[in-house]
C-alpha cells in the first residue's frame, strides 16, 4: 500500500525534536513530525495545573541554561529569558535555619562562619569557567576528540589544566573539598552535581562530574535563565518556528514501529498509518528507540528526583530573619544539602530508604516572571514554587503503588522545607476550586508513564562528555555530530544523543547537520 514519503521524519515533539524539524525545514526539506501526545513540548511545557487556578506552571523543566543563543538567533525563535535576582540562599542547618548562606550581589560567608571559603569558593569558579568557556562552543560543532579538549582547555594556562583535572579526571568530591572547607558551601558546589544524576560525589564513574560540567557550561558561565511566559512559551516559539518553515507536524499519533530502512508506523485517529523518511530522527529515548525497532533495550540509567509544584497564597515566612522570603527565594533555595547531608542521604537510598531529611532545591518562577500569574493573583502576593528533590532513585517509586510512592516522596519534600521555615508550608498554599490543596508531583514514575522517560531520567540516561574518546569512529556525519545509532538511516535527536539533556536543543541542531551533510 503506498504511504508519505518525506527526506525526515521525527518521531517525537519535544523541544530538540522542533529544533530539529525547524532547521531541516528551512534548508527545504520535507519534515513530517508525529508526537504521542496531543500537544508538543515533551518535558518543555507550561499547564494550568490546578483546577481553577489561572496559573500556568512549568510542570516540569523550568529554568534554561543550554540553550544556545545561535539556535534562537538561527531560527527566529520569539523566546525571552531573565536573569534571576540572586543566585542562591541555603539555611545553615548547624543553626536550625535560623542563619544561611546568600549568594549574589552580597555574599554572607562571615553569617555562617565560613568566611574564608569566600576566596576558594570564587577561585573555585574562575578556574572552572577557563573549561566551560573553552568547551561551550564545541557543542553546536562536530564532536572532537578527548585529546583535542584537552589541548583546547589546556591552552587557557595553569589553572585551565588543574580544571581539567578536577572536573575531568578526578571524583568531583576531591575539587570540593580542597577548595572550600565549611560542610554547607561545599554542599552549594556539590549539588549541581547531583541533580538528576544518583550518584557520590566520589564515585569514581565521574557520572557526577559529567552532571557537574552540564550544569556550569551553559553559555560558558553555568547562568540558569527564567524563560518568560514558562516553558510551554519556549516549545510554543518552537513548534511557530518549525510550523513556519514548512514542517507538518501532526499531534495525537503513536509511533509503534520504525524499520531501518526509514519506515514508520503509527496510530492516529483510530487508524494504523505509515510514513518513510530517508532519514528518521528519534527524539524518543535509545531504550524507547529500540523498543520500536524491535530490538533489545540498551542498559539506561535511572532517574533519581522528585519534582512537586506548588501554589502559594504567599511566600512563607523564614526562621532566617536576616533575609527576606523575597531574598531567599529569588534564586536557589537550597534545603539540607550540605556535602554531609547529600552523601548521607545518597547512602541511604541506596539502601531503599527514603533519605531524612530529603535534599531539596527550590525555584520561585513567578518572582522573576509575574506574567504566569493572571492579574488578581499577582495582585494578591500569589507565587509559584518549584521543590526538586535530590537522591530518589527510580527504585523507589518503580514498582510500588504509584499514589502512595508519591504521597510518601511528596511529604518527604515538604517535611525538609518546613525544617527551614518559622510556619508551615502547608500554611500558606493555596486551594483550587475544589477546596483542594494545590500541590502536584511528579515521580520518576510519572515521568516513564507519561513522557515516555525510560525510568524516569530527565536526560534519557546517563549523560556523557561532550567530546568523543581517541579512537571513537567518527567516520559518518552522524558519529561527527553525536546522534547515531547502529542504523544509518535512524539518528537520535533528542536528550539521549551525545551533548544532549535539559532543555538545550542542541541534540536537535547536531542531527539536523547531521542529515544536511550526509
Amino acid at each position: 500500500m503506498a504511504h508519505a514519503q518525506y527526506d525526515v521524519v521525527i518521531v517525537g515533539g519535544g523541544h530538540n525534536g522542533l529544533v530539529a524539524a525547524a532547521y531541516l525545514a528551512r534548508a527545504g526539506r520535507r519534515v513530517r513530525l508525529l508526537e504521542r501526545l496531543d500537544h508538543v513540548g515533551g518535558a518543555a511545557v507550561s499547564a494550568h495545573a490546578f483546577d481553577g487556578v489561572d496559573a500556568r506552571l512549568s510542570r516540569y523543566s523550568y529554568l534554561v541554561s543550554l540553550l544556545p543563543r545561535r539556535i534562537i538567533d538561527e531560527l527566529g525563535a520569539r523566546i525571552r529569558l531573565a536573569r534571576r535576582r540572586h543566585s542562591s540562599y541555603t539555611p545553615d542547618p548547624a543553626s536550625g535555619g535560623t542563619t544561611g548562606l546568600l549568594l549574589g550581589a552580597h555574599d554572607t560567608f562571615d553569617v555562617i562562619g565560613a568566611r574564608p571559603d569566600a576566596t576558594g569558593f570564587a577561585e573555585f569558579y574562575r578556574r572552572t569557567g577557563l573549561l566551560t568557556k573553552a568547551l561551550w562552543p564545541t557543542l553546536l560543532q562536530p564532536l572532537e576528540t578527548r585529546s583535542a579538549a584537552r589541548r583546547r582547555v589546556l591552552a587557557g594556562g595553569d589553572d585551565a589544566a588543574t580544571a581539567w583535572r578536577e572536573i575531568v579526571e578526578e571524583p568531583i568530591g576531591r575539587a570540593i573539598t580542597a577548595a572550600v572547607r565549611h560542610d554547607l558551601v561545599r554542599g552549594v558546589i556539590a549539588t549541581d552535581a547531583l541533580i538528576g544524576t544518583f550518584a557520590s560525589v566520589e564515585d569514581p564513574a565521574l557520572l557526577q562530574n559529567v552532571c557537574f560540567l552540564y550544569h556550569l557550561i551553559g553559555g560558558g558561565t553555568g547562568d540558569w535563565d527564567v524563560p518568560i511566559g514558562g516553558m510551554g512559551a519556549v516549545t510554543g516559539a518552537l513548534s511557530a518556528a518549525a510550523s513556519g518553515f514548512g514542517a507538518e507536524i501532526t499531534t495525537g499519533a503513536e509511533v509503534f514501529g520504525i524499520s531501518p530502512d526509514g519506515e514508520v508506523r503509527y496510530r492516529a485517529g483510530g487508524q494504523d498509518h505509515t510514513v518513510s523518511g530517508t532519514h528518521v530522527l528519534a527524539g524518543v529515548t535509545p531504550t524507547v528507540l529500540a523498543g520500536l525497532l524491535d530490538e533489545p533495550a540498551p542498559v539506561s540509567a535511572p532517574g533519581a528526583q522528585i519534582k512537586v509544584n506548588l501554589m502559594l497564597r504567599r511566600l512563607p515566612r523564614l526562621r532566617d530573619t536576616s533575609v527576606t522570603p523575597e531574598q531567599a527565594f529569588g534564586g536557589t533555595f537550597h534545603i539540607n544539602e550540605t556535602l554531609t547531608q547529600l552523601e548521607g542521604a545518597y547512602t541511604a537510598a541506596s539502601r531503599g530508604q527514603v533519605p531524612e531529611p530529603l535534599p531539596c532545591e527550590i525555584y520561585c518562577h513567578s518572582l522573576t516572571d509575574p506574567s504566569i500569574l493572571s492579574p488578581s493573583l499577582r495582585a494578591a502576593g500569589a507565587q509559584t514554587l518549584t521543590v526538586f528533590g535530590l537522591h530518589t532513585p527510580h527504585s523507589l517509586s518503580a514498582g510500588t503503588d504509584p499514589d502512595r510512592a508519591r504521597t510518601r516522596l511528596t511529604s518527604a519534600a515538604l517535611d525538609s522545607l518546613n525544617s527551614v521555615l518559622a510556619e508551615p508550608i502547608q500554611d500558606v498554599i493555596a486551594e483550587d476550586a475544589a477546596g483542594r490543596l494545590c500541590i502536584e508531583a511528579k515521580t520518576t514514575a510519572d515521568l516513564d508513564s507519561i513522557l515516555g522517560m525510560t525510568a524516569g531520567n530527565i536526560f534519557h540516561g546517563a549523560l556523557g562528555w561532550p567530546f568523543a574518546e581517541d579512537g571513537e569512529p567518527l567516520d559518518t556525519p552522524a558519529r561527527r555530530w553525536g546522534v547515531a545509532t547502529a542504523h544509518p538511516r535512524i539518528l537520535l535527536c533528542g536528550s539521549g544523543s551525545r551533548r544532549g539533556g535539559a532543555v538545550s536543543g542542541i541534540g536537535g541542531h547536531n542531527a539536523a547537520m547531521a542529515v544536511l551533510e550526509s
